[in-house]
């Protein structure tokens, strides 16, 4: 899987959502251990961050620049990386900001 693949730092979450997040989120409907640990994660970013769509898509483009930096790949089982990028996702999606034409 390439998840970094050209123009994804124009719209972070979407290409994360394309490349990760569909997968994952469709994953959690059967995997009750999955929706722990991304709730886990999803707790930790509404602590930290205001959760608007700005706000989230820089702190994904710094969390990716670091895991670019780590040479980090998606090997398909939910490690913490993983799990903090599908977290991303579900707060993306829950709130609504993958939906419209704006880049996300």
């Amino acid at each position: 899987m390439v998840l970094f693949a050209d123009g994804w730092a124009a719209a972070p979450l979407r290409s994360v959502m394309q490349t990760l997040g569909q997968d994952q989120l469709a994953r959690m409907a059967t995997d009750p251990g999955l929706v722990a640990a991304v709730d886990q994660h999803a707790a930790v970013l509404r602590d930290a961050i205001p959760l608007d769509r700005e706000t989230l898509g820089d702190y994904l483009l710094g969390f990716l620049d670091e895991l670019r930096h780590r040479g980090w790949a998606f090997s398909g089982e939910p490690d913490a990386a993983a799990l903090r990028l599908t977290a991303v996702c579900w707060l993306a999606r829950e709130r609504g900001f993958l939906e419209g034409e704006l880049p996300a």
